[in-house]
């Protein structure tokens, strides 16, 4: 089993700047990959930044040049930094990570961008 806690959400103007973050412990070893998705009311879940093992990374279009995926190197805490927020970035942030053909999930934390 893995846990993951997320922390750092929050409310922000619009052009501002948060980072999340979410450690994982348990049984952490073969984690292939740890990501950010997020959720809007009303809306789907979607995949904001992955990283993988080998420190490749991807991003949802809408967040490219914006967002930036890090992890430490034990590899089992894994960064957001979110610039030049919009309020369109308004949503619950889950942090996932994937281990053996099994995703797991943190509690999410809510990130509010005012206009």
């Amino acid at each position: 089993q893995v846990q993951l806690v997320e922390s750092g959400g929050g409310l922000v103007q619009a052009g501002g700047s948060l980072s999340l973050s979410c450690a994982a412990s348990g049984t952490i070893s073969l984690i292939e990959a740890m990501a950010w998705y997020r959720q809007a009311p009303g809306k789907q879940r979607e995949l904001v930044a992955r990283i993988t093992t080998g420190d490749n990374t991807n991003y949802l279009d809408s967040v490219k040049g914006r967002f930036s995926i890090s992890r430490t190197n034990t590899k089992n805490t894994v960064y957001l930094q979110m610039n030049n927020l919009k309020p369109e970035d308004t949503a619950v942030y889950y942090c996932a990570a994937d281990r053996l053909l099994r995703r797991y999930w943190g509690q999410g934390t809510q990130v509010t961008v005012s206009s």
